[in-house]
């Protein structure tokens, strides 16, 4: 009796199992609702003012920056300048042991005067030769010789006289002078340090700063597009708008600039183009070897802008969905970034009237049914 008990139990049991799993995979093979094909966000386009400001990446250099390195070799024996000092064009910045080239200079226009007095000599040796001659007492041998004699001591006096200038020059530079205006750096070399002319740290390096050069790159396609955009290269160059600069503290520069030259050549392992902007520094704020970012604002009037997110990109190749006939159909177009890449500007694929849509292109299917509200 307790045994058939036990078997009805069971049996109740596994039905009642059965039934939950029925129920549970009923409920999993419900399909799900598709989403409405009206949920696209649509806009329709139009033409407005767009200002926009790209930012590039720069390092600050002034418009002379000299390495001081020495032309000849020995101990310095003076340093006439402090570290940081201001510098005129032509004032003493090192001086070198002048000794051994005071020596050198001496003995040179010592050799000067000794070749003077060969050359005296030979000179009177040649005339008495030539009168000896005309009198048929000495031969053509003896005449040739003394005028070789008188060459060769011209010769000697000339080579005389260019080892007395060598001297002289080796002496002067002994004191080194600057030859631009500008402000010295840090001076890494002692009084007594022997230095020559193929030291591999300058001396000081002196940089104008009256005025500073900001180098930074763009893209081989950015400048291409700016020169199209104002017809060449020296049009560009004329009408680009003045630029700002961004400091290393996040302040603005209060002096604005102007971009005076791009490098003819594309760096073949970056792909970027070589641009230079002039900032002037009244207040010597910009230092050489700094960094900062430049700012360039630009506007176009009369132009499209849609969001960026409207857009997608397959194989490099950017598109958007037009809205045709309630379809979303992707038409292919061009368009430059601005706003920090939020937006585009539209170059061509769009025209003014055209419904697209603004949000999630990426998402979208070629054809999808979009309802577009006209109201």
């Amino acid at each position: 009796m307790n045994t058939l008990i036990g078997h009805n139990n069971v049996k109740l049991w596994l039905i009642a199992l059965a039934v939950i799993v029925t129920a549970f995979s009923s409920c999993n093979n419900k399909p799900s609702a598709a989403p409405a094909s009206s949920d696209y966000p649509v806009i329709k386009l139009k033409k407005t003012d767009a200002v926009w400001t790209d930012r590039y990446s720069a390092s600050v250099k002034g418009k002379q920056n000299v390495d001081i390195r020495p032309q000849v070799s020995g101990q310095i024996v003076k340093i006439c300048i402090d570290e940081g000092a201001s510098i005129r064009k032509g004032q003493p910045l090192f001086i070198i042991d002048q000794v051994p080239y005071t020596a050198a200079l001496k003995t040179a226009e010592a050799n000067v005067e000794s070749a003077k007095a060969k050359l005296a000599t030979a000179r009177l040796t040649m005339e008495s030769k030539q009168q000896l001659y005309e009198q048929q007492i000495v031969s053509d041998f003896d005449l040739h010789t003394a005028q070789n004699s008188l060459l060769e001591a011209e010769a000697g006096l000339a080579q005389a006289r260019a080892a007395e200038s060598n001297a002289r020059n080796n002496l002067s530079y002994t004191i080194i002078k600057s030859p631009v205006d500008g402000v010295a750096s840090m001076i890494p070399y002692k009084v007594g340090t022997l230095v020559s002319s193929s030291i591999s740290t300058p001396l000081t390096t002196v940089s104008n700063d009256d005025e500073m050069y900001a180098y930074f790159s763009m893209t081989e396609k950015q400048v291409q597009d700016l020169v199209l955009t104002y017809g060449s290269m020296k049009a560009m160059l004329q009408s680009m708008p003045e630029i700002r600069l961004q400091l290393n503290n996040g302040k603005e520069y209060a002096h604005t600039g102007t971009i005076d030259a791009v490098s003819g050549t594309v760096d073949a392992q970056t792909g970027s183009v070589g641009v230079r902007a002039t900032f002037p520094n009244p207040d010597k704020l910009l230092m050489n070897g700094g960094t900062a970012t430049v700012l360039i604002t630009q506007r176009q009037t009369g132009c499209i802008v849609i969001p960026q997110s409207a857009t997608f990109e397959v194989q490099n190749k950017r598109f958007a969905y037009k809205v045709i006939n309630g379809k979303a159909t992707s038409t292919a177009i061009r368009a430059k970034a601005i706003d920090g890449g939020k937006s585009l500007m539209v170059i061509s694929g769009l025209t003014e009237g055209d419904v697209i849509i603004s949000e999630g292109a990426g998402l979208v299917r070629e054809g999808a049914t979009v309802h577009v509200n006209n109201n």
